[in-house]
């Protein structure tokens, strides 16, 4: 018997933990027994074609397949089960995941080619199926599924929550994961309960045994693996559990690995703090889930949380220069129309985090915000991943701009390729909304968001924005923009918005003499009066920029 265990991935870099987990927790149980029994792991992603998915499905000769089901690729999953069903009459599909387990028996109903769910946690429920099929039993005594029998939809209740500590680990290959970011939890459950989000439907936490976690921590350092990332809900929830694994980190660091932790920033007490100076810069990132800043909106979405005390260990953290932040916000909660919205942004953004990441409310199956729906007015996509259209306080249109701010802040803030010239065009705006908000607009109404663009393009967008409505200073921008250009990139070519060079080759080759200027840059900018060099030997650990510094102009006689 073959069990094929199907991840579909958004993206080739990602991979699925519980795929592996399952597999990992079953093994001993395969190893026991003498009927002969083979379990298959197909990563694919779900930016593969149907047809290449099922020809790889069905070149597997699986009897049973079991699919992974999250919100991004539940849709593909079920185009997949229709046809497999018919190209493979036989087989027994099983679906589990967070995107199935709160509506199991919707989920038979509707597609009757689906064999059973597995709700909830997996590793103990597919071990109790796989059991099934080896001995020929029936599912009436598996625990956590929603299964057929004949022409019945029946369902077991859902078993107590395991000990984490007796996951197995699956990273054993390293070299298997090269490309790819490693996914690794360290606690499951959140002590949170936050209306719009699916953990909160957990209210049972617990952690990995630290001895355990170590072991494996120094795995990933020894083999020098690239990131990674904690999918622990709130990774801080329990003090003395986070610092004991940051301590770990912290002096056992291999100077190459990056660790990403989501984090309540509130939590981050002087303790915290006075740890985290000491990193590597580079090391770890948090990104932290501030959502809004207005109070209502907070109470009302049951979230816990202190805006000024994540001010204050977000602005600390900032001034260390050592770990990169990423700080979310929602649009589309309750209580929350446009104007407060642009106060939640206006706040957060002069917070100055790495990246600022606009997302918009997703209404999730089995969630306190989905049984609201009705009373805050909310509409929302019927297909996943269920984004918000609507509510009562911010309307279809006002969602629309919104995600044109999106956009440009993703673009000029997120990618950290326009530092500088961000940050003097932002002094003409009264808010940093008010800025985006312009920039949005201009962007859309041009149609640069129909057609994707090259990198220097996006420098051209800029400057054409700063002649519409900024003609006075385009040539001050023009010189941002060079710089911000060359920051980010060795160039080979002068781009075209940049304003001719203004060092002759007899001043370039005075100052650099018999030096060695393969890796390096020199640049005049006559509006700003500065001479620069850029180093790209060095570049900053946190955005990837080369280093710069100032040359008197004394030097080039100037």
């Amino acid at each position: 018997m073959k069990i094929l265990m199907i991840a579909l991935n958004s993206k080739f870099i990602h991979s699925n933990l519980a795929v592996h987990s399952l597999s990992a927790y079953v093994a001993p149980l395969i190893a026991e027994t003498e009927t002969p029994l083979e379990i298959e792991i197909l990563e694919l992603t779900i930016n593969q074609q149907e047809d290449e998915l099922l020809r790889e499905i069905y070149e597997a000769r699986p009897d049973l397949l079991c699919f992974s089901c999250y919100i991004w690729n539940i849709e593909k999953v079920l185009n997949l089960t229709r046809e497999c069903r018919k190209v493979m009459p036989e087989i027994d599909i099983f679906l589990g995941g967070p995107e199935v387990s709160y509506d199991g028996r919707k989920v038979l109903e509707e597609h009757p080619e689906i064999t059973g769910v597995m709700v909830y946690e997996g590793e103990e429920t597919f071990q109790e199926v796989v059991e099934v099929y080896l001995h020929r039993k029936d599912f009436s005594q598996v625990q956590g599924i929603v299964y057929r029998d004949g022409g019945e939809i029946c369902e077991n209740p859902s078993r107590e929550v395991m000990d984490l500590s007796k996951v197995p680990f699956v990273y054993q290959d390293a070299s298997a994961y090269e490309h790819k970011i490693i996914y690794y939890e360290s606690s499951r459950g959140c002590p949170f309960a936050c209306s719009y989000c699916l953990s909160s439907l957990d209210k049972k936490l617990r952690f990995r045994d630290l001895s355990l976690v170590k072991e494996e921590l120094a795995f990933f350092l020894k083999n020098r693996v690239r990131q990674v990332k904690f999918v622990d809900r709130t990774f801080n929830c329990n003090k003395e559990h986070a610092l004991s694994i940051l301590t770990f980190i912290k002096e056992h660091d291999n100077g190459y690995t990056n660790f990403h932790f989501e984090v309540s920033a509130d939590l981050l007490d002087e303790e915290f703090l006075s740890l985290l100076k000491g990193f590597r810069p580079g090391c770890i990132q948090f990104e932290v889930g501030v959502q809004s800043t207005n109070p209502r909106t907070l109470r009302e979405i049951r979230r816990q949380m202190d805006f000024h005390k994540v001010a204050y260990a977000v602005k600390a953290i900032g001034e260390m220069g050592n770990i990169h932040l990423h700080l979310d916000l929602i649009a589309g909660l309750p209580f929350e129309d446009f104007a407060s919205f642009r106060n939640s942004f206006d706040m957060v953004y002069h917070l100055e985090p790495e990246q600022l990441q606009l997302g918009f409310l997703k209404v999730l199956k089995g969630t306190y915000m989905e049984e609201r729906a009705a009373d805050y007015g909310l509409i929302y996509k019927s297909t996943p991943p269920y984004e918000v259209l609507g509510t009562k306080w911010l309307s279809y249109e006002e969602i629309l701009l919104l995600k044109q701010v999106e956009e440009v802040v993703e673009l000029y803030y997120n990618s950290g390729q326009f530092l500088n010239s961000v940050k003097a065009l932002a002094r003409h705006y009264e808010s940093p909304f008010s800025l985006y908000l312009k920039l949005g607009a201009f962007y859309h109404q041009r149609g640069h968001d129909r057609v994707a663009h090259k990198r220097s393009a996006v420098y051209e967008i800029f400057l054409d924005f700063t002649r519409a409505y900024h003609q006075e200073e385009v040539p001050l921008f023009r010189e941002l923009l060079t710089l911000d250009y060359y920051a980010r990139e060795q160039a080979k070519s002068r781009p075209d918005f940049a304003p001719a060079y203004a060092l002759s080759k007899e001043q370039v080759k005075g100052y650099f003499k018999d030096q060695d200027r393969r890796q390096l840059h020199l640049e005049y900018f006559p509006v700003m009066k500065k001479v620069l060099i850029f180093d790209y030997k060095r570049r900053n650990p946190m955005d990837g920029n080369a280093y710069f510094t100032e040359v008197s102009p004394d030097l080039l006689g100037i």
